[in-house]
Order: structure tokens, then C-alpha cells, then sequence
């Protein structure tokens, strides 16, 4: 198939890479010329495990980048992949999604007639109704009318950063939410190369367009919610000397409740789980209803890096002492720091006057932005020589391998918000929640 891609960020370009290695024809639209320019090169603009290949392999060929909307009068579908940053009160800012229905609208009205109906998908998280309400009227706005010129659909994506090739490529589920049956068999072939190759054993969700909207919702605040729980358990583990990762092996043994999402820590950040559970809240008290258990996962998560700090306070003096971050973005596997638990570590750090030093192995340009007067480590061991404690945000592997370098320490005291440094001697170490 013929499909354009509107949006070249984390979903957009993930999306399209793996599209085009299903063997479709992909075209991102992005209004950044260096991003389009990268793709064109056959370079990923976005560090993700597995992107670089398909980039490589397919970009300037099955997959292409332009700036011009008039690019997807040739296609089939269109995937509105923009983002839907948080307002204030928690609410998505729709501007970028609105602009570019729009967008899409005006092109395909300059376009000749077509034969059947162009289909725009929603693949952005949106809550309930905006396809409908928000999107649909802007595509019409150019004169179109819907049913005949154009169909709309929501296809949520469930990708995880620092897996999002794997996840698309091996997906738990599709959802489509559609209104039309036409816009079901689109969908329907868009994803059959994808089906194929699993031997079809992939399950299909076909429902409404709204409900296809909540189901995102649904996935990312349950899930969230399930790490503020077993974060909340966890602080209480901590206060009776009890080990939350072993009672968490064990309920993770009931199949009501499951392993996944049950490592106790220092929270959840990113930019799904914090925007879209604000959202979900936001929309919530907006129909005259107070979630109570989603504002309270909110609640938790925002107190787990403070945590984390009062455990270093118990042995260390910050003021004026060398502390090292370790860990900069939200998760292992990617260089964002969108909502990463490093930032209130780090600011709290500075109300404490701390001397800090930082370290990430890919995330750390992107923390200098936003933190230029602190100091960067070019590696683990150098950011903890002559520091009077460490943090531990992130669990990349690496530094599941120190051990040594913690004797360079001025004093070697280690909190771990990820459970992924050894107890050891020689070293004074505090577990966040065990």
C-alpha cells in the first residue's frame, strides 16, 4: 500500500520504518527539514533499538520524508502521528493534531477525484471523541465531506520506548476503531503483511472510534497505576526491613495479577504514562468525574524521587558534596528525558546544594539542554570518582557491572531507585523500597 505519515517523532518514525519493511510505500511529512533530510540519508532522527537498520535499509527508497502535504494525494491512508503535548491543567493541547487534519484536508481537496474514499487515521492519543469532534470537522473544513472524500479511523499504537521496533512488530494486539467498513478493510491490509508473518496469531480489536480512543487511555493509566501500587507497597516493605522485590515475585505468580510492571522504584515517567494519565483526569473532572485512584498513582509517583532523597539525607550531608546521577533517561533503551524521574532528583539535589555529576550512556546531551551548569560525566566510574554518594534513576545494564569503581568514591554511599546495583561490602547501601 501507498501510506503517508504525518509527524516524524518517536511514533511517527518508528511506525513508518516498520511499515515500509512490511514492504509498503511510506511517506513522512514533517515541517523539520533536518528530520527529513536524515530520513532521506537512510539516518534515524531518533535513537531507538532497531530503527537505525530499517532506516538504513529502507530510507530514500520504500521510505520517504518531504515537507509538502501534496505528498499524500498518492496515498491510500494517512496517519496523523503529531504530538498532543499536556496543557497546564493536564489537558492535550490539540493544536499540532487540529492543524494538521487540516492540513491533510486541503491537500486532498486540490487533489483530483477519487475513485474511493482517503482514509486518515488517527495514531496519536487522543481522548474519546476528538476524532469525531476535533479531527474529522478540520479535514472538512477544505470542502470535504465525510464518507465520500474522506473516512477517519483510530489505530492506537502500543510501542514502548526502547522497544518500539519489537512492539510493532510484535504487537500483544490490534485495535481499530472504525465507523465505516471500508475503513476496517483498509486497515485490514494495511496490517495483513504483519499477520502473515506471526501466522495471523495476532488478535484484532475492532470496535468504535471513541472506544479504540479510551483503550489507549485504559492501557497506559492501568499500567501506570499498577507501578504506583506496587510502588506504594514497596514504601511500606521498606518501613518493616521486608524485601518488595520477593513479595513481588510472588504475587507476580497469580495470574490475576502477573509479573510485568511489578519493579518497585523510583516511578514512571516518559511521555505516555504522565501525559496521558493527566489527560485522562483532566477529561475526566471535565464530565463532572474525580478519579480518585488515578489521581492518587499520579500522586505517588511524584513522591517516589523525594523518596529517594530522604534515603540519601539519612547518610549524607548534601550541601556542597559531590553526588552522582546516574541515569538520565525515563527508561533504558532511549536518549529521551520527557518526565524522566532524573529531573526532580536533580532539582532537589540543587535546593539541597548539592555539587552534582551526572551520567547517561545516551540521554546526556539531551539533559545539558536543560541543565547546562551542571557537570557530565563521559562514563559511570568517572562520575563516581570522589563522590560522597550516588543515585541510581535509570536501570541501564551497564550499571548492573560496577563494582570497583565504587571504591573511588569519597564516601560510598549508593541509593537505588531501580534495583539494579549488587549489595556489597565496602559500600553503604539503601534499596528504595527494600
Amino acid at each position: 500500500m501507498n501510506v503517508s505519515i504525518v509527524g516524524s517523532g518517536y511514533v511517527g518514525t518508528t511506525v513508518a520504518a516498520c511499515l515500509a519493511d512490511l514492504g509498503h510505500e511510506v511517506t513522512t511529512i514533517d515541517i523539520d527539514e533536518d528530520i527529513v533530510d536524515a530520513i532521506n540519508d537512510g539516518e534515524a532522527p531518533i535513537h531507538e533499538p532497531g530503527l537505525d537498520e530499517l532506516v538504513a535499509e529502507h530510507g530514500g527508497s520504500r521510505l520517504r520524508a518531504t515537507t509538502d502535504y501534496d505528498a499524500i494525494r498518492d496515498t491510500e491512508l494517512t496517519m496523523l502521528a503529531l504530538p498532543t503535548p499536556s496543557n497546564a491543567d493536564g489537558s492535550i493541547d490539540l493544536q499540532y493534531m487540529e492543524a494538521g487534519a487540516a492540513s491533510v484536508g486541503e491537500a486532498l481537496a486540490a487533489a483530483a477525484d477519487r475513485e474511493e474514499p482517503h482514509l486518515v487515521v488517527t495514531k496519536s492519543t487522543v481522548i474519546p471523541r476528538t476524532t469525531d469532534e476535533r479531527l474529522a470537522p478540520r479535514i472538512a473544513e477544505a470542502g470535504l465531506e465525510r464518507g465520500t472524500d474522506f473516512l477517519v479511523a483510530s489505530n492506537p499504537e502500543f510501542q514502548r520506548e526502547g522497544t518500539a521496533v519489537a512492539d510493532f512488530l510484535n504487537p500483544d494486539k490490534l485495535v481499530f476503531g472504525t465507523d465505516d467498513p471500508r475503513a476496517t478493510a483498509t486497515l485490514q491490509a494495511l496490517y495483513l503483511p504483519l499477520r502473515e508473518a506471526a501466522d495471523g496469531d495476532v488478535p484484532v480489536v475492532e470496535t468504535g472510534i471513541a472506544e479504540a480512543e479510551m483503550i489507549k487511555y485504559a492501557n497506559n493509566t492501568f499500567l501506570a497505576s499498577k507501578v504506583s501500587l506496587i510502588n506504594d507497597i514497596g514504601n511500606v516493605c521498606k518501613e518493616f526491613g521486608v524485601d518488595a522485590y520477593e513479595v513481588a515475585e510472588a504475587i507476580g505468580l497469580d495470574d490475576r495479577i502477573g509479573e510485568q510492571f511489578l519493579r518497585s522504584g523510583v516511578g514512571w515517567g516518559g511521555s505516555c504514562f504522565p501525559k496521558d494519565t493527566d489527560a485522562i483526569i483532566a477529561a475526566a473532572r471535565e464530565q463532572g468525574y474525580d478519579p480518585a485512584v488515578l489521581s492518587a498513582a499520579v500522586a505517588l509517583n511524584d513522591a517516589q524521587p523525594e523518596r529517594l532523597l530522604g534515603l540519601l539525607d539519612d547518610h549524607v550531608d548534601a550541601t556542597g558534596k559531590r553526588i552522582a546521577v546516574l541515569g538520565l533517561a525515563f527508561k533504558p533503551g532511549t536518549d529521551d528525558i520527557r518526565n524522566t524521574r532524573a529531573v526532580p532528583v536533580i532539582e532537589g539535589l540543587q535546593e539541597r546544594g548539592a555539587e552534582i555529576v551526572a551520567y547517561d550512556p545516551v540521554a546526556t546531551e539531551n539533559m545539558r539542554e536543560k541543565y547546562p551548569d551542571i557537570e557530565y560525566a563521559d562514563a559511570a566510574a568517572a562520575a563516581l570518582e570522589g563522590a560522597s554518594g550516588a543515585v541510581v534513576v535509570t536501570d541501564w545494564d551497564e550499571f548492573a557491572a560496577l563494582d570497583d569503581e565504587f571504591d573511588a568514591m569519597a564516601d560510598p554511599v549508593v541509593v537505588d531507585g531501580r534495583r539494579v546495583i549488587e549489595r556489597r561490602d565496602g559500600i553503604t547501601y539503601e534499596g528504595l523500597t527494600w
